[in-house]
């Protein structure tokens, strides 16, 4: 019996990571891949462009204004917070 509970154990250890792996992979819904989207067109993407030639190029490139953009917000979100965090910040409710 103590090596059945052990068997048990050791297959819920083995199997928990496996789990939480599988749920970080859920895919996009229609309205996350609608934003991502608008992000790109924002960014200087144009889907309506017939034009092969740049495809690649173009969209790659829009991807990376978006992440330099992306990266900056959060390095100033999380500056932000972390004075308002600390008591820096107002303390005014609206």
């Amino acid at each position: 019996m103590k090596s059945l509970v052990q068997a048990v154990f050791f297959a819920a250890v083995l199997a928990a990571p496996l789990a939480s792996f599988a749920q970080s992979s859920q895919p996009l819904t229609r309205a996350e891949v609608r934003a991502q989207l608008v992000q790109l067109e924002q960014a200087g993407y144009d889907p309506s462009n017939n034009s092969d030639t740049r495809y690649p190029a173009d969209i790659q490139a829009a991807e990376s204004r978006v992440a330099a953009h992306d990266s900056t917000a959060t390095s100033v979100r999380g500056a932000l917070g972390s004075t308002s965090d600390s008591g820096a910040g107002t303390s005014a409710q609206h």
